[in-house]
């Protein structure tokens, strides 16, 4: 299933396909004087419904409130490494995790930018050479607390860690057979079903992997999807920003829902995804490489474009 695009007399941009109805908000949140975006990589919101980016610049992690005005950044550590960006209750206190995959790090820190621990190379897994082969790209969390590591730029292995980032176990590596990867690109602990399940954005592959939390393959999704590059859950249904033109919501059957702002063949388009601004549209997605809901049920989209862009959109 597919949306339709129309125009409100307003020129408000609305995608409808039966229950699922948004009015597109193009370039949502604003910046101030002096603070750019550079590649927006990742996404999250926290319980106070601020909206949390990731992004490459000296303003890498930028907070806003729910209407969009800016309420602080930090992090340039992580201007040119900036990737992946995950929120985690812990007992009364939420922390993110960011994956830096140019320092070759993951990162706890709190939504307000105090370093809790900084994880390296998992040399103890046997399977690097050198820092350099290790590129993370993000993290999920299981419910007993264990976390979860994708090297998506790197050698394509999984890494399993507990609660207190101890080393675990190492599953995956390159191919396209059961169990191997290619671009492990996101990760996430998928709990819709009766047993939670670990399923990955195997982007090279073009599809999902689906394991449990020890590793064991358990089987592959591979309808509906160009490049997937992460997810988030609300309910019964999966999102999935899709970096070939679209994002995608799946049902607790991996079923397709919805297709949002398909944009066929945008990523064969010279310079691909730098198109120049003027070549935007509303609701027509460019590089969407990471997503998530609110408590609303709003959508908010970050795509791969050098300037960035964020879209939100709105349940109309």
């Amino acid at each position: 299933m597919t949306y339709s695009t129309q125009q409100s007399p307003s020129k408000a941009v609305i995608l409808s396909s039966g229950p699922h109805t948004y009015q597109v908000v193009e370039g949502w949140g604003k910046l101030p004087d002096g603070v750019k975006y550079g590649f927006t990589h990742g996404i999250a919101i926290d319980s106070q419904q601020r909206v949390i980016v990731h992004n490459m610049s000296r303003d890498s992690v930028i907070l806003f409130d729910p209407e969009g005005r800016f309420i602080k950044s930090w992090g340039p550590e992580f201007k040119n490494g900036a990737h992946g960006l995950q929120l985690r209750k812990e007992g009364t206190s939420e922390y993110l995790y960011l994956a830096d995959y140019v320092r070759h790090l993951v990162v706890k820190a709190t939504v307000d930018g105090e370093i809790v621990w900084t994880l390296g190379v998992p040399w103890e897994s046997g399977v690097y050479r050198s820092e350099a082969e290790y590129k993370p790209t993000n993290v999920a969390f299981a419910p007993n607390g264990d976390f979860y590591i994708a090297d998506g730029y790197g050698l394509s292995y999984i890494h399993q860690y507990n609660i207190k980032a101890q080393y675990i176990r190492t599953w995956g590596g390159k191919g396209k057979e059961a169990g191997k990867l290619d671009c492990p690109h996101g990760i996430w602990v998928d709990t819709r079903g009766k047993e939670p399940v670990v399923v990955v954005a195997d982007r090279g592959n073009a599809r999902l992997q689906l394991f449990t939390l020890n590793g064991t393959h358990l089987g592959f999704v591979t309808d509906e999807l160009r490049r997937p590059c992460h997810f988030d859950q609300r309910g019964e249904e999966l999102l999935i920003p899709d970096l070939w033109g679209r994002v995608t919501i799946f049902d607790k059957n991996n079923r397709l829902v919805v297709h949002l702002g398909d944009n066929p063949g945008v990523w064969e388009q010279p310079g691909w995804p730098n198109l120049p601004r003027e070549s935007w549209e509303a609701g027509k997605f460019i590089s969407p490489h990471s997503a998530c809901w609110d408590a609303e049920g709003n959508i908010y989209v970050v795509e791969w474009i050098a300037v960035g862009r964020v879209t939100k959109l709105a349940v109309a």
